[in-house]
């Protein structure tokens, strides 16, 4: 006797039925229960298919959740496969449409607008895609720039840039395409990150305005911390650069009004500088950059101007006025210099770069304020690296631009002098 009911509905016994035995059947889609009426069959009967069926389909147990075995399995699998599987990172970048210059064509280019980054991205090869799949994937925001504010780049490409808006640094390595966010030790977090700087080992020091100078060694593990300058507890450090030929560190103290010195080691070599306006003293001095020459430029920033001193900290010379034309400053920040002694200096209240020799003459402006390529919202720090570019970055616009920069440009004499004192950047 065969009762076919209704989808998912199990009819009542029936007389003296000794067994129903419910399977599954799928028809074109259509699911029916089919209750099959026969006679009980033998214990020894049960065991030797009990037996039959384990062997043939070892994956099909008693109990719904049998089936579950097999995708299990391969979630195992992926877990394995992904465990040893490194993310690979890359700069987020964009580059301009058309080539921008400065000075305008048709004079030669000083300045090339190259690219601006705005953050790392995972790369898209096959041991990524699994670990989105598996992991799910991680917030581009989380990787993006929020308020870079300091770059510098190491002897084998590697970036850094301090980004106070998420009190981290990010560091990228090329060579492995590996991407680390540093922010401290559980124990001594850093809080506003402000300055980056390597030197010829790799290592990577930072400053924290908080009140410390953090150094990583090449892989970021962090190896020491700085607090002191002597008998002086550091009050706000926040420009700082390195010296290979002096082994030095230089750490602008803005508080204290005074630049120090300090070994690869975190000990204390010397200081130089106090309160005032005469040479050698400093107004709340915010930036320093050494130039290829072995002359450290400090951004003065209530004095507007930029000092010049050697590694010693001797003074070797001033240039700056405060007002609101070209070649003036007003809210002067980061500052560079190029091999052909040419100085830049950030002005986060024209949004624009100004270019010094290294007299003090004013010769050229780069960009202005805006969003596009080649323009500015309270620009910040910047660099010049052995590759010839210019880092600037673009604080409130959450960028970091990068220009190429010419040398020897004003040695030029077959094409006269390319820039002219009080050249500008607009046409």
């Amino acid at each position: 006797m065969r009762i076919v009911g209704p989808a998912g509905l199990c009819p009542p016994p029936y007389g003296s039925v000794d067994k129903r035995v419910l399977t599954l059947r799928r028809a074109q889609g259509e699911r029916k229960i089919v209750n099959e009426i026969r006679p009980r069959p033998a214990r020894a009967e049960l065991v030797e298919a009990r037996a039959r069926r384990k062997s043939t389909v070892p994956y099909e147990e008693e109990g719904r959740g049998a089936g579950l075995r097999t995708p299990i399995t391969l979630l195992v699998t992926l877990l394995m496969f992904t465990a040893g599987c490194t993310t690979k990172w890359t700069l987020r970048s964009a580059a301009p449409e058309i080539g921008l210059q400065w000075p305008f064509q048709p004079n030669p280019a000083k300045l090339s607008s190259v690219r601006s980054l705005t953050g790392l991205a995972p790369s898209t090869d096959t041991g990524s895609v699994l670990k989105a799949v598996v992991f799910g994937s991680e917030p581009e925001d989380r990787n993006a720039f929020v308020l870079p504010v300091a770059v510098a780049t190491g002897p084998d490409g590697r970036l850094a840039v301090a980004d106070l808006g998420r009190r981290c640094v990010h560091l990228y390595l090329p060579g492995q395409q590996r991407y680390l966010r540093l922010t401290g030790s559980d124990r001594n977090q850093m809080a506003s990150p402000v300055g980056v700087i390597f030197d010829e080992d790799l290592r990577l020091y930072v400053s924290d305005s908080a009140g410390q100078v953090l150094a990583f060694g090449a892989d970021g593990t962090l190896l020491l911390t700085m607090t002191q300058a002597g008998p002086e507890r550091l009050q706000r450090p926040t420009g700082i650069t390195y010296s290979p030929a002096k082994k030095l560190l230089y750490v602008v103290d803005t508080l204290a009004n005074r630049v120090h010195a300090f070994r690869t080691t975190g000990e204390y070599a010397f200081s130089f500088g106090e309160r005032g306006n005469g040479a050698g003293r400093f107004n709340f001095p915010t930036h320093v950059f050494r130039s290829a020459a072995g002359e450290l430029y400090v951004t003065d920033a209530l004095n507007f101007r930029i000092a010049i001193f050697d590694e010693d900290g001797h003074v070797r010379g001033a240039f700056g006025r405060h007002g609101d034309g070209s070649g003036d400053l007003a809210m002067p920040k980061g500052v560079a210099v190029d091999r052909d002694g040419v100085v830049y200096v950030v002005d986060g209240l024209f949004d624009n770069v100004q270019l010094f020799s290294r007299q003090g003459v004013f010769l050229l402006t780069l960009g202005k304020r805006g969003t596009d390529f080649g323009e500015f919202w309270l620009p910040a720090g910047a660099f010049i690296n052995d590759a010839r570019e210019l880092f600037v970055c673009d604080t409130y616009n959450r960028r970091v631009q990068v220009f190429k920069v010419t040398e020897q440009y004003l040695e030029r004499p077959e094409e006269g002098p390319a820039i002219r004192e009080g050249a500008g950047g607009e046409p």
